[in-house]
């Protein structure tokens, strides 16, 4: 009697325990700039695999419309974290000064600034300075874009002509002649060319930065209220986003399931490619293996800050201070970079 009272006591003792874990897990929201593509995998597949719910996270994953977005929805409380150009983090604090939850960024994951202009070979453009006097087409809040005086000072390109237009329409325009260049992410642009039946040996890209553009590009951004209320949540997400990304890392093929599993429309060999040009160019990109994964140089930063600053007349001047907090980093991250490639 004793022995079954004994094991009644101990099953119950058991199931509590195991709610009452349940009931630990701390809910947070999360936004991407973008849909779920290729790079997404970086955040999904982490997911997948239970990372985050592991370090006691119950995390939801959404898609988004644009860094801008991303940026605006975490400062007003709807979602708690976002993954989001850094500039365009800048660009949000120095215009509003006076916002009381001016979100922060956390950890680098884009050591460098996707951005980059896009041209046919066919139309004699080869370097920067053949874009000068030319036509060149994005949307108007396309990175590339408004970074642009930055990219015509550091490399003397003058009086192009803008024209805008909706983000599907930019690479169609390219292809039909309508513009002579264009401004995006590398490796997106250069996919949705080869999707429009351009061959990639046909396409000149010209990344921001390898041409004097150190701009940073994604991070991980999150809210302050969060920071000042939950941060051992934030250093556990953090710490999950890292093991999760090395391994997306290490098998980019493996890791876009987690994305197929979000969008099942999803083209897996186009996206397993997008990932790895990802890869290749901004997250594990000699800037990112001399700074650290995760982490900012503070002069490059601070210089970010005044280019943002001049680039997008902004109504105050960016503090850089104010927008990175990189306290919370793991130490693991720092070996998160798969070995350069000789």
């Amino acid at each position: 009697m004793h022995k079954r009272r004994f094991l009644q006591a101990t099953a119950a003792l058991g199931a509590a325990l195991v709610l009452g874990t349940a009931q630990a897990q701390t809910p947070l929201k999360f936004q991407l700039d973008w849909r779920f593509e290729g790079p997404s995998a970086l955040f999904l597949h982490p997911a997948a695999q239970g990372h985050f719910k592991a370090a006691g996270l119950d995390l939801t994953i959404d898609a988004g419309s644009g860094s801008g977005g991303t940026v605006t929805r975490v400062a007003s409380g709807t979602y708690d974290l976002g993954f989001a150009d850094v500039a365009a983090l800048m660009e949000f604090h120095a215009n509003n000064p006076d916002a009381p939850n001016k979100p922060v960024a956390v950890m680098m994951v884009y050591n460098n600034t996707p951005a980059a202009v896009l041209a046919l070979k066919k139309s004699g453009i080869a370097r920067p300075a053949d874009l000068s006097g030319k036509k060149l087409g994005a949307p108007v809040f396309d990175a590339g874009r408004k970074a642009w005086p930055i990219f015509e000072k550091a490399t003397g390109v003058k009086n192009v002509a803008w024209t805008s237009m909706d983000p599907p329409l930019r690479e169609t325009m390219l292809v039909r002649g309508d513009i002579d260049a264009i401004t995006g992410f590398s490796f997106t642009s250069l996919l949705n060319l080869e999707a429009r039946g351009v061959k990639p040996a046909d396409v000149v890209v010209m990344p921001f930065a390898s041409h004097g553009v150190k701009l940073y590009g994604n991070a991980i951004i999150a809210s302050p209220k969060l920071l000042q209320e939950n941060p051992a949540a934030v250093k556990a997400f953090l710490a999950a986003f890292a093991k999760g990304a090395q391994e997306v890392m290490a098998n980019p093929a493996a890791a876009i399931a987690s994305v197929k599993a979000r969008d099942g429309l999803i083209n897996v060999a186009l996206e397993t490619r997008r990932l790895q040009l990802a890869i290749d160019a901004v997250v594990a990109s000699p800037d990112a293996r001399r700074e650290g994964f995760g982490r900012v140089d503070p002069a490059r930063l601070s210089l970010m800050a005044s280019q943002v600053s001049d680039a997008y007349a902004t109504k105050t001047r960016v503090n850089a201070a104010q927008v990175w907090n990189g306290s919370l980093l793991p130490a693991a991250a720092l070996n998160v970079l798969p070995p350069a490639q000789r």
